[in-house]
């Protein structure tokens, strides 16, 4: 299910960008205007506003509704990886109890060398 949200996703940003590519900007519409931009569009010099604009907007509320489901996707994977916890140190208090202490290694009389 994940995988083909995942594809889904994809597809719909590449349609994305290629529909935000195939609009014209804002200063084309003045030579619109005077009648040269007219013939080299394809919906006519009016026309590609409204329908690039309502199918940009339904993939963008497509984008929008897969990233928000692969989020959820992807919460529920690290909420299962950290309910098992992580594993402690185990100490063994046996060896912490017989380990001599410091002071006890630096008294003189004792046969610890010394480093040089």
């Amino acid at each position: 299910m994940e995988t083909l949200i995942l594809i889904a996703h994809v597809v719909l940003a590449v349609a994305l960008v290629a529909l935000v590519l195939l609009q014209q900007g804002k200063g084309a519409e003045a030579g619109a205007a005077f009648g040269s931009g007219a013939s080299q569009t394809m919906f006519g010099s009016q026309g590609t506003g409204s329908f690039l604009g309502r199918v940009t907007g339904i993939i963008a509320v497509g984008i929008f509704a897969t990233s928000f489901t692969l989020a959820v996707f992807a919460k529920q994977k690290a909420t299962s990886i950290s309910d098992q916890g992580v594993p402690s140190l185990m100490v063994d208090e046996q060896s912490v109890l017989q380990a001599p202490d410091l002071e006890e290694l630096e008294r003189p009389g004792t046969d610890v060398p010394k480093a040089d």
